[in-house]
């Protein structure tokens, strides 16, 4: 009946349109942005072609698009820009017609079907540092796919080192792709630059002047990337500056757009929740803001935490504004005012003079239910929280916010009263399911994925309360229990014993037992302990430590299969606390650690380094893998002299990117110049590409004039550059 309904409509819409002109594709990927994509990610619109819609005629496509489109007010659209958006998603589709260059009546004379193997769009972008706000990390190009992806070869770089004050040795920064262009963040000022897509030639570049709001910035750097806004006319670039300022750019040219805040920039530090015990303002974003329709989305970040100053600090708030004007729409307050939803987890009034609380990471947000996603981070104090006492909410949870007022719809608390620096580091991936199902999954750096009813914030699995180790620090509060996902498992190693320390030979184990001797060591979450406590230990041995586990690269997610892939490390911290004293008003801060080795050697056992496939449909780990070789050093090590040992891989997070075809990675910050295809099924390696550097932002992918690209940046060999790759002529 509706198929009936909508050839109904189709000669109506003909005979007004006769006149109209050829489809362009370009121009529907630049509508789909503004009209379509608050409720239709580009992957959900490649499955839908693919499952529905092959076979049949695409002028019947053409109807429902004008029939359904945008979801809001359908109809709404001129008929040359109904045109455009068919020729936008039959390209997404790959389909064997493109669609650019017909007219209606051309599109009923062939029916969809896929491309051939190798074939590719005209154009498909990158619109987001994570792909997009459902975080996957994912696209349905597959021009690059395993019969080729050897021959990857370098189409051009793109040098950073005259960009700044000084050339910058490290960028993490994840460029986007829209219409040819691809658009980023460089040098410690965090200057912005356009890059033709193609070429890699410069088109024009931004550069913050920010004087002394630069120089007491807690994170110069050149931050995560940027954001792109359009309304069909305008587009419009946003980023965060180190002195935190908001500001908005034209995409064409890079000029200011005047009609932004105050000639194009708003001051993030107006309005916020600052502490009168302390006279600087801790406060910054290294993240671009988020998009979504006509809302920006914007969090917060601090100085790290493990020996702070006082035990007050700015709260980070987490705010929306008008994208066209940035009014302030709203305010969530992850810390909450007294009288308010939470304020009662916070003991003895703690939330009055507790700062930090912010979303330092990106967010991800689902337009169809109206919610932004923000994950919180810990309160003030990484290694204690006696100032603090009780389960602090909201920190240490996500939580699900109306993105158009800001009012808290639900959210889950995954870590109760951080005292491990264990702060949500990282989007939720927003995962639809081949059956259908609506997920959330957010990855930690406990290495535990929560998976949730993304519209409830319920459980998929069951959660269980389970006692933890309590602190004997004095003044401290422990939370008696914390929540154990029974589904999935653990993606890293958690807890550290004598069963977990390295044992390649006995002398290596009977030395790695010597070694930790001195430390207390426990179950996962067992708190930190005093650098000269009563039973003669000097700290804690913690596993996941703060940089194990997860962290901001987060994850990739497949919808086609319904796997999650996860880059996680296995890396050992020590607690170990000392007073205050002289640098800090709180009683006890983190104290010099040196994590034990064998000689050089990790103390634990390997892997060190590894990637993870969660099957989201069942829960169950499908594989998983080391994330490097073993490096030379280990290797050749003379305490392994003779031995030959697994794949160790190595203490890094592999940035993902998973496509139609293949899942890719790097080695991340610290690791080698290298680039892998994994098979998605299995983890095997397909391929291994040389980089000039190691890949230190996330990889990600566009077709532009009918080829894939790959571009990442990469960082370890001189000054920062960005790399892309594509397959030869």
């Amino acid at each position: 009946m509706i198929r009936f309904l909508l050839l109904m409509l189709l000669p109506i819409f003909a005979s007004v349109s006769a006149h109209a002109q050829t489809a362009s594709a370009e121009r529907g990927a630049t509508l789909f942005q503004s009209e379509c994509a608050r409720c239709h990610v580009q992957a959900d619109i490649e499955m839908r072609i693919t499952n529905d819609w092959l076979g049949l005629p695409a002028n019947e496509l053409h109807s429902q698009i004008m029939a359904t489109m945008p979801a809001e007010t359908p109809g709404s659209l001129s008929p040359d820009e109904y045109l455009d958006l068919t020729a936008y998603v039959l390209q997404m589709a790959n389909a064997t017609e493109t669609g650019s260059g017909m007219s209606i009546a051309q599109l009923a004379g062939f029916n969809i079907a896929r491309g051939a193997a190798g074939a590719g769009p005209d154009y498909y972008p990158w619109t987001s540092m994570n792909g997009g706000l459902n975080s996957n990390r994912y696209s349905p190009l597959e021009q690059i796919n395993a019969d080729n992806v050897g021959e990857l070869e370098i189409a051009w770089t793109w040098s950073g080192a005259n960009y700044g004050p000084r050339p910058e040795g490290l960028n993490v920064t994840s460029p986007i792709m829209i219409n040819g262009v691809l658009y980023a963040t460089v040098g410690t000022t965090r200057n912005v630059v356009a890059i033709d897509a193609g070429t890699g030639q410069t088109l024009w570049m931004w550069r913050p002047l920010e004087g002394e709001r630069f120089e007491e910035s807690p994170r110069k750097n050149s931050g995560k990337g940027v954001a792109y806004w359009s309304d069909g006319e305008q587009e419009t670039i946003f980023v965060v500056t180190p002195g935190y300022y908001l500001v908005a750019l034209n995409a064409e040219d890079g000029r200011m757009v005047e009609s932004f805040g105050n000639g194009g920039t708003l001051d993030l530090m107006d309005g916020m929740r600052f502490s009168d015990a302390r006279e600087d303002r801790d406060i910054t974003l290294t993240f671009p803001p988020t998009v979504i329709e006509d809302v920006l989305v914007v969090g917060a970040a601090h100085q790290v935490s493990m020996r702070p100053p006082t035990a007050d600090n700015v709260k980070g708030d987490v705010r929306g504004f008008d994208i066209r004007t940035g009014e302030l729409l709203w305010t969530h307050r992850n810390i909450p005012t007294k009288g308010e939803e939470g304020y009662d987890t916070w003991l003895e009034g703690s939330a009055q003079h507790t700062g930090n609380g912010g979303v330092w990471t990106a967010m991800s947000a689902d337009p169809e239910l109206g919610l932004v996603y923000l994950p919180v981070e810990s309160g003030t104090g990484d290694r204690y929280g006696g100032d603090r006492p009780g389960s602090n909410l909201f920190t240490g949870s996500v939580v699900a916010v109306d993105y158009r007022t800001g009012e808290r719809k639900w959210y889950f608390q995954h870590l109760r009263h951080d005292i491990w620096d264990y702060d949500t580091p990282s989007a939720p991936v927003l995962a639809d399911l081949p059956d259908g199902r609506k997920l959330l999954v957010q990855m930690t750096k406990q290495a535990f994925a929560y998976v949730l009813d993304r519209e409830t914030g319920e459980p998929i699995w069951e959660m269980q309360e389970r006692a933890v180790p309590q602190s004997d620090v004095p003044g401290e509060w422990t939370s008696p229990t914390q929540l154990f996902p029974t589904r999935p498992p653990a993606y890293d190693r958690q807890g550290i014993s004598e069963d977990d320390l390295v044992n390649f030979t006995p002398d290596i184990l009977a030395m790695a037992k010597e070694a930790v001797k001195p430390y207390r060591m426990g179950p996962l979450f067992q708190p930190a302990s005093l650098a000269d406590a009563d039973d003669g230990t000097i700290g804690t041995l913690s596993l996941p430590g703060t940089l194990g586990g997860s962290n901001w690269e987060g994850a990739a997610y497949d919808p086609d299969t319904g796997m999650l892939y996860i880059p996680s490390r296995t890396d050992v911290a020590v607690l170990s606390l000392v007073p205050g004293a002289e640098f800090s008003d709180v009683d006890w801060i983190q104290g010099p650690a040196r994590t034990p080795n064998v000689d050089g050697l990790p103390i634990v056992q390997p892997p060190w380094g590894r990637i993870t496939a969660l099957d989201l449909t069942t829960g169950d780990m499908a594989w998983w893998i080391a994330n490097a070789d073993t490096p030379d050093r280990i290797a050749n090590h003379p305490l392994l002299e003779g031995l030959e040992i697994d794949r160790t891989g190595i203490p890094t997070r592999a940035g993902l990117l998973a496509t139609k075809t293949l899942l890719f990675a790097g080695e991340g910050q610290g690791g080698n110049p290298i680039f892998r295809a994994h098979d998605k099924a299995t983890g095997e390696i397909v391929a291994e590409i040389d980089l000039p550097a190691s890949q230190t932002g996330l990889p990600m992918t566009y077709a532009h004039q009918g080829k894939q690209y790959i571009v990442m940046s990469v960082s370890g060999s001189g000054p920062a550059q960005f790399v892309a790759l594509t397959l030869p002529d």
